[in-house]
């Protein structure tokens, strides 16, 4: 039994020594009169809860191979927290918060890729917790706060702290970490000061690069709400807000560059919001104007990021030049051959669409980032996907035989080797602020390579990063109509 601050809990030992904490509330169910509301503490309770299974996903569409689908009779109080803890009477142990990703539309911290016992067998705490997404957490309404899914992860962080040291952790040495959207809420919370203070290191895994203007955000709600009937969302049951969000997703010319622009080529209807207060401003202009200067990162991807949206069937076919002139800076076209004379036109749509999506977003935060900076880059091939999106997230949990793991690795038996190293970079950053490696700068941009033999390089995508780097990644700002 442990005691928190609203309440005693009871968890479960597992045989490898971990204790796991699953399913404690750390907000009220966001629904009824709290619909699209921030998130509100929860009450305390009396007596001893038992805190031995998964709490309920958020509203999403069922996206991701394997992930049954998500149905309101699992229950809607879905803001909950998971622990695992080597030590539940131990004190000062460095805790690892978990943030998972899912184009901002899925996900949910109960997927058996996720389970943190390996991980804080290596002698860490480590939380996971479910956010809002979809509709629920980013859709952008009259009368609702903002980014709603990053004001649950506020509340979340603010959860660990109260709470850390119940289980053993350390509240004044905690390191978030996520990869896709997970590590784009990341990218937001290094730039929010409402933040400031919830946690002393970061590890971004394939910064997730979409981000919205009001308007664009708002054009899309609309197209949303059409789909209702007339209904309100406040209104709507979660199923139907969930269909409709999937109706705008798949509608004929969803991938019209003209209508979309380069939303046409991301399937993603939802993404951060970049309002002026909750969020202040792309994550790379706040870190180079000196936020979060005091936190430690780690910041990467996976050099065929893409290949993985491929491979699942569901990424965009479209002409090579129209998609160059869409998402890329002007001269990509001459730049990329440039760089790969030999590359196919589908081997260069690939590169495009990983620097555009993840690897140069990545890039540019620790390009951005006035504090200490490590970089890497995964470039183990086990697979025809290649070190595709995703593949690290089963190495850093050593979930190798998990579903998304066994399609990622293919078995691989190097698997095992890839995820030790992961896991002790990423512990021993948490423990030290020191992964093994050296530090990155925008000069050298000594980057970490991830793979059998793993090694350090100077920048290893360099005609990538000259080309986005003086510009950037754009605020998306297309009105959808």
């Amino acid at each position: 039994m442990t005691m928190i601050t609203t309440g005693k809990i009871r968890g479960l030992d597992d045989d490898g020594g971990v204790t796991a904490f699953k399913g404690i509330p750390y907000a009220k169910s966001p629904f009824g009169p709290l619909r699209m509301a921030a998130p509100v503490p929860v009450e305390p309770w009396d007596g001893t809860r038992d805190a031995t299974t998964f709490g309920p996903r958020p509203p999403q569409p069922a996206v991701l191979p394997g992930m049954p689908a998500w149905s309101p009779a699992d229950g809607l109080d879905c803001l909950t927290v998971n622990v695992w803890t080597p030590d539940p009477g131990g004190s000062g142990l460095p805790v690892m918060v978990w943030i998972y990703g899912g184009a901002y539309l899925t996900g949910a911290a109960d997927m058996p890729e996720y389970d943190g016992a390996r991980l804080a067998a290596e002698g860490v705490v480590v939380v996971s917790f479910n956010h809002r997404v979809g509709m629920e957490g980013y859709g952008h309404l009259d009368g609702a706060p903002p980014n709603r899914g990053l004001l649950d992860q506020l509340a979340a962080l603010r959860w660990v702290q109260e709470n850390a040291a119940a289980f053993g952790g350390d509240p004044g040495n905690v390191t978030v970490f996520g990869e896709s959207a997970g590590a784009g809420g990341i990218a937001c919370l290094m730039a929010m000061p409402s933040a400031a203070g919830l946690f002393r290191r970061a590890i971004a895994q394939s910064v997730a690069g979409l981000f919205f203007s009001p308007g664009l955000a708002s054009g899309i709600t609309g197209a949303i709400v059409d789909r209702l009937g007339g209904l309100s969302p406040y209104d709507s049951a979660p199923e139907r807000l969930v269909a409709a969000a999937t109706a705008v997703m798949t509608e004929p010319g969803r991938d019209d560059p003209a209508r979309w622009g380069p939303m046409a080529y991301s399937r993603i209807p939802f993404a951060p919001v970049v309002d002026g207060e909750v969020l202040p401003d792309l994550p790379w202009k706040a870190l180079a104007a000196g936020a979060s200067r005091d936190v430690e990162l780690i910041v990467g991807f996976t050099r065929d990021e893409y290949r993985f949206f491929q491979a699942l069937g569901g990424a965009p076919v479209a002409d090579l030049g129209t998609v160059m002139k869409t998402v890329a800076p002007e001269g990509a076209d001459a730049a990329y051959r440039a760089a790969h004379p030999q590359a196919t036109p589908e081997e260069l749509h690939t590169l495009l669409m990983s620097d555009w999506m993840f690897r140069m977003p990545s890039a540019l935060l620790a390009d951005a980032h006035q504090g200490r900076t490590h970089a890497y880059e995964l470039t183990w091939s086990p697979t025809p996907m290649g070190a595709c999106h995703g593949l690290d997230v089963p190495l850093t949990f050593a979930t190798l035989d998990c579903p998304l793991g066994r399609m990622l690795t293919g078995g691989a038996p190097e698997g095992e080797g890839l995820s030790r190293q992961f896991r002790t970079a990423w512990t021993g950053f948490a423990a030290t602020g020191d992964p093994g490696w050296p530090a990155y700068d925008s000069l050298t941009a000594t980057t970490h390579l991830f793979d059998v033999e793993p090694s350090d390089v100077s920048d290893p995508e360099a005609a990538s990063r000259a080309l986005w780097g003086e510009r950037g990644i754009a605020l998306l700002d297309q009105v959808a109509s």
